[in-house]
């Protein structure tokens, strides 16, 4: 037995086989059911050549087969590699080969696209398709057939149910590939056991107190019924993939949906009677909460919502809050490269720092100019020590760059900004790749989104730098407005000045229909700069003028 995300799955399932363990639609699945439909799909993968160290690409929807194929992959020591189903054939071809795919596991829907960016990835020596009911094509006569693949019901129809792989260590490597909104995705990779104890449950995230071993989760899931979880996201980003494996050790039934929309969700806290919805910040708490307001739902079970990876603005904070009164709120920070980094308790009206302001998590630390520790009321870049990824695959440069040594101890420095309180609270600012530098102040996108976002006429912004002769970059934003709710820019700016010094207000914007979102509800800069860059400003603040200087 190990420190393994694999060996810790079976331990659930051998304490309480006969609890539902998944529910998507109309279809779930025991633990029982489950270990044996992975068991089935892992000795498939292995009959086409999976072994351990390869990577098992993931290209799916929320369903429980894409449940299954995280663990199937983690049963034969290979790993999962996430693959965003909103790419084109461009961003497909550069992950095919970047995550050099042995198996692929997509939705038949996707068949079209997976024939075509297949000759990327050479090594791929199998797929299986998910049948999602979309009737689209088999992908026939995509390059040696690949695209073709076996029908997820056939293979796991002709394998074996059985538990019989070889022993598995703590050094198994799991990968979650980033989302790529600033650049290319990067496959982080982790232990098992690191990635267990940063973002698997292997601690306890409010007392930074270790589990003593690896049956704890399971141990404590006999002694209660389990809870019932939404994960709001898809299964190819992090947040949800971890959230969904942390509630399988402990015995939780994981509700998940083919796809975000607010009213269905309601509609399964009601079905299931949810007990902890997971989301990422604004981009689903905002509509979550107006359609919360517009269905009458019943939200009686639900006892807390942990939001996480996204802008979660103190507007939406005190709307949820106002809405849920008997919900217990928690937002958290960290990311791909360092895992879980701090929590804060969510309570109407809280003071604002420019971003969220947690108790920092075990080894969380911010850096100063030096690579020193730096002090209250210091900003400096965010840093995690402890248990640490492996680095980027593929990318020995950027590995390098991800870390430092401070006091003679190792750290990953994803690029986050973060100001140390008074109180030894740390207030994250933004990514450092998203900061507008104008004329030599720091703005970082997430502070003025949330200024913006609190107008009652906004529905959702993003926050960029555009090039500026006189000073380098001048602040710039997409706006979204409130369906029926044009916006009057005046008014908007002035109330955008009474939140945030002057230096930060957007001196160009653009109204747009929507927000571009990735998959998961993270922000899209990428997006936001091609429409920038392809579309004339909508219209300059008039107050603008008058305050050229920032």
């Amino acid at each position: 037995m190990a420190l393994n995300i694999a060996d810790i799955f079976e331990h659930a399932v051998d304490a309480f086989p006969d609890r539902i363990a998944v529910a998507c639609g109309d279809r779930q699945v025991t633990y029982r059911e489950l270990e044996a439909r992975a068991n089935r799909l892992a000795h498939h993968l292995a009959g086409i050549g999976v072994s351990p160290g390869d990577h098992v690409g993931l290209y799916a929807r929320n369903s429980i087969e894409a449940a299954e194929t995280l663990i199937a992959s983690c049963k034969l020591r290979a790993a999962a590699v996430n693959i965003n189903y909103r790419y084109v054939e461009n961003e497909l071809r550069y992950m095919f080969a970047d995550s050099d795919l042995v198996a692929l596991v997509y939705d038949r829907q996707f068949a079209p696209r997976v024939a075509a960016v297949a000759a990327s990835a050479p090594g791929l020596r199998g797929s299986v398709v998910i049948d999602d009911g979309s009737g689209e094509g088999s992908g026939e006569g995509s390059g040696a057939d690949i695209g073709a693949g076996t029908s997820y019901a056939d293979a796991l129809a002709a394998a074996s149910p059985e538990r019989d792989f070889q022993p598995r260590s703590n050094d198994d490597v799991y990968i979650i590939y980033t989302g790529g909104t600033t650049g290319y995705p990067k496959g982080v990779m982790w232990r098992n056991e690191d990635i267990w104890r940063t973002l698997g449950g292997g601690i306890d995230f409010v007392t930074g107190v270790p589990l003593p071993d690896e049956w704890e989760q399971s141990r404590r899931g006999l002694e209660t019924t389990g809870m019932v979880k939404i994960c709001a996201a898809p299964l190819i980003h992090g947040n949800a993939q971890v959230a969904t494996l942390a509630g399988f050790f402990a015995g939780d039934t994981i509700v998940l949906l083919p796809q975000f929309d607010a009213h269905e969700i309601w509609r399964a806290v009601e079905r299931h009677k949810v007990n902890l919805l997971v989301i990422i910040g604004d981009a689903m708490a905002r509509p979550l909460i107006e359609a919360y307001r517009e269905g009458g739902y019943d939200a009686s079970s639900l006892v807390a919502i942990s939001s996480s990876a996204a802008l979660f603005s103190p507007v939406v904070k005190d709307a949820c809050t106002a809405a849920l009164p008997h919900v217990f709120i928690t937002e958290a920070i960290g990311s791909s490269e360092t895992g879980f980094a701090g929590l804060s308790f969510v309570s109407a009206g809280a003071p604002q720092r420019g971003g969220p302001t947690v108790t920092p998590g075990p080894g969380t630390i911010v850096l100063d100019d030096q690579n020193g520790r730096a002090g209250p009321g210091q900003v400096g870049r965010l840093a995690r020590g402890g248990h640490l990824p492996l680095g980027y695959y593929n990318d020995p440069v950027k590995t390098a760059a991800m870390f430092a040594e401070v006091d003679g101890e190792r750290y990953t420095v994803p690029g986050d900004w973060a100001r140390v309180e008074a109180d030894g609270t740390v207030t994250l600012l933004g990514r450092g790749n998203t900061c507008v530098n104008t004329g030599g102040e720091k703005v970082f996108p997430e502070e003025v989104e949330g200024a913006l976002k609190s107008h009652a006429d906004v529905f959702d912004a993003l926050v960029i730098g555009v090039p500026d002769e006189r000073l380098g970059q001048r602040v710039a934003a997409l706006v979204q407005p409130r369906e029926g709710h044009p916006v009057d820019l005046a008014a908007l700016e002035a109330h955008v000045r009474g939140q945030i010094a002057g230096y930060k207000v957007p001196r160009s914007i653009w109204l747009v229909d929507s927000i571009g979102r990735t998959a998961a509800g993270k922000a899209d800069y990428g997006w936001a700069h091609r429409y920038a860059t392809s579309h004339p400003v909508s219209a300059v603040p008039p107050a603008s003028a008058a305050h050229p200087a920032p």
